[in-house]
């Protein structure tokens, strides 16, 4: 859902404004209300951050986040999954993660819904690899389908289920295929 306000918010104004249930977005000067996710965008959602966190967290090289606030580059945006390198998790005075990112993710990751444009998704990531992610996925579920976007590459198509889905070269110890991707979906 798109609200219009009567005047144009600035992204400051944004985000002093209360969070909504599911997240809105901040898109070119438009708040974008997400859809609620359902089954098969949640077990995709869910299990491909465990699986992220259960290599990459432990050794400290990277770590993802579900329905994370990003916000950069007069957007602000809350990705299915946000994956972030170490070095580049905000942190607080304490050495706590931060409860606010103001940067784009290493990889995001993006699961269609039925009543999703993929127009829309796509835009959402092709702006995050402007500004410094490494690589964006949009997984869609009804097509069994993953499309892997790189900063100055063309876009990849992978469907076949036994093909192995490339990563960030931080994320190399993930080993990932179309049907591992889906096969969340029958567990």
């Amino acid at each position: 859902m798109v609200q219009t306000p009567s005047k144009p918010l600035t992204l400051e104004e944004f985000l002093t404004l209360p969070e909504t249930k599911p997240a809105s977005e901040y898109i070119k000067g438009k708040i974008i209300q997400k859809p609620m996710p359902k089954g098969k965008h949640s077990s995709i959602q869910t299990e491909f951050a465990a699986t992220v966190n259960a290599t990459l967290r432990v050794p400290k090289i990277a770590r993802a986040f579900s329905e994370l606030r990003c916000s950069f580059a007069g957007q602000s945006i809350v990705p299915d999954v946000s994956v972030f390198v170490w070095e580049r998790i905000p942190r607080d005075e304490n050495g706590e993660i931060a409860n606010i990112f103001t940067a784009a993710p290493d990889w995001l990751v993006e699961i269609l819904s039925p009543e999703q444009s993929q127009t829309k998704v796509t835009k959402k990531i092709l702006h995050a690899l402007k500004h410094e992610t490494q690589m964006g996925w949009l997984i869609d579920p009804q097509e069994k389908t993953i499309f892997v976007y790189h900063s100055q590459q063309q876009i990849e198509v992978f469907d076949e289920p036994e093909q192995q889905l490339p990563v960030p070269v931080f994320a190399r110890e993930l080993r990932l295929t179309v049907m591992k991707i889906f096969g969340w979906l029958l567990e």
